[in-house]
């Protein structure tokens, strides 16, 4: 049994000995030569712009709406949707309905200060009769946008 196991021990040893092959080039002092594989190139740049389009894509976070208008009624919500569109085509617009209302909110906004700008801006231009609210909500900002605000701040 002893002999057995010294042999094994042996085995093991030696063995990692012929495990690199030696060539007149790798006998050189300080060179080393590197065999890979293309695929993994490939790989690298496929990450990179993986990584480059999830830095574009739009964040959520905590921000701001404007609450313009809670109605049943169907044809006001679009005519007055359509209404800011042409206004602010900068901004989004989202229609929500919550039964039996639709609701619909205006902008994304990091600052409460930013929402009370357009919150005059639409109540002077006369879309709607009724008041225009701030919300708290989570908002869709761009990554570049987010960035800045946290820079600023």
């Amino acid at each position: 049994m002893k002999n057995i196991l010294l042999i094994l021990l042996i085995n093991f040893l030696i063995n990692p000995v012929w495990a690199q092959q030696i060539t007149n080039d790798s006998l050189v002092r300080g060179k080393v030569t590197v065999n890979k594989d293309l695929r993994i190139e490939s790989l690298g740049k496929k990450m990179a712009e993986y990584n480059e389009s999830l830095a574009n894509k739009l964040h959520s976070t905590r921000g701001y709406r404007l609450m313009i208008l809670s109605t049943n009624d169907r044809v006001k919500a679009i005519k007055v949707r359509s209404q800011l569109l042409q206004l602010f085509p900068d901004q989004s617009i989202y229609m929500v309905f919550q039964s039996p209302f639709i609701k619909l909110k205006f902008g994304n906004f990091l600052e409460r200060a930013e929402a009370e700008d357009y919150r005059k801006q639409v109540s002077a231009s006369k879309i709607i009769s009724g008041n225009v609210y701030i919300v708290s909500e989570m908002v869709d900002v761009k990554s570049e946008k987010l960035n800045q605000t946290e820079v600023q701040q």
